[in-house]
């Protein structure tokens, strides 16, 4: 079996566009289109259905993605220790983290990695909301676990980790804290808090709409340098924020009630790292063991962040 055949069919599963499985794995468009095609003669049936407009995985793709991918994933994570122990892995590594349920993930990632490599450092900084990528770019962090999107031409996005769904955080005595669930239609009756910095705008729209999905515009309230000024802002009543159901146990607080947010997309969390290739090998091996540690604390709902 060719493992590039495999690589490539669990990437296109994953992001099911052909455009952005080729730009991941570095390949063109064609090459992935081979990749599968000879995969699907190899198991003599369609792993995927194709369209003009979407791609999706068959019933048999679906399943071969459910009993392959761990099996993939235990041979790259032990191919990628046992070159780190063949090279003597040393040094420091720094990284980064964009969240509180990333930071968690990062902190086990680093004991973990301490254990089987103590010839390694790891120092761990939480990265600024202003600022994204500055850190990463300037050399502060080798690398960093964040929230998706990253659409950087000098940045190279790791596979997604971990999934988690979205909620408004709006102030208690808000009409729309009443509410089980509220639509991203809900959020033209309630002011967003901005962000100030350096923001990307395809970021900036992700994580702070400025309209709803049927054109109504969403007001733009103050703008906010951290994630606990934003939660003392939305306390005060002086806007909302859309954000990660895992705040809600995290840094749960008074004032605040935190509503799930219907029909939206979920959160996505991986790891990023510069692509000038520096560093790569404990890269590579911490990565590894972030995969494990996602492994271990995705909960049975893929789409909720948070175990229990």
């Amino acid at each position: 079996m060719d493992q590039n055949e495999l690589g490539c069919f669990l990437v296109l599963a994953e992001e099911l566009h052909f455009g952005r499985t080729a730009a991941r794995l570095h390949l063109s468009r064609a090459r992935v289109s081979q990749l599968i095609q000879r995969l699907e003669r190899r198991v003599g049936a369609p792993l995927f259905t194709r369209t003009s407009r979407r791609v999706a995985l068959t019933g048999l793709g679906s399943r071969l993605r459910d009993d392959l991918e761990p099996h993939y994933r235990g041979i790259e994570d032990a191919l990628a220790r046992a070159v780190a122990s063949a090279r003597g892995t040393e040094g420091v590594l720094h990284v980064g983290f964009s969240t509180p349920l990333a930071g968690e993930m990062v902190m086990k990632a680093t004991e973990k990695l301490r254990t089987a490599h103590p010839e390694l450092a790891v120092e761990v900084c939480e990265v600024p909301l202003s600022d994204p990528y500055g850190m990463l770019r300037k050399g502060d962090f080798d690398l960093q676990l964040t929230d998706f999107p990253v659409r950087e031409d000098d940045l190279t996005r790791g596979p997604t980790l971990l999934t988690e769904d979205r909620v408004l955080a709006v102030a208690a005595g808000h009409p729309l804290a009443g509410r089980n669930t509220v639509t991203l239609e809900d959020l033209a009756d309630v002011p967003l808090l901005t962000i100030a910095g350096d923001i990307p705008e395809y970021w900036l729209e992700h994580q702070l709409p400025a309209h709803t999905p049927s054109g109504r515009p969403i007001e733009q309230g103050p703008s906010i340098t951290s994630l606990q000024e934003a939660l003392t802002l939305v306390a005060g009543g002086k806007g909302a924020i859309l954000t990660g159901a895992h705040i809600a146990l995290y840094l749960s607080r008074p004032g605040i009630s935190y509503v799930p947010v219907e029909g939206d997309k979920p959160l996505r969390y991986g790891l990023m790292w510069r692509s000038d290739g520096s560093n790569r090998r404990t890269i590579e091996l911490f990565g590894s063991m972030a995969r494990e540690i996602a492994r271990d604390m995705a909960p049975a709902d893929p789409r909720r962040a948070v175990p229990g």
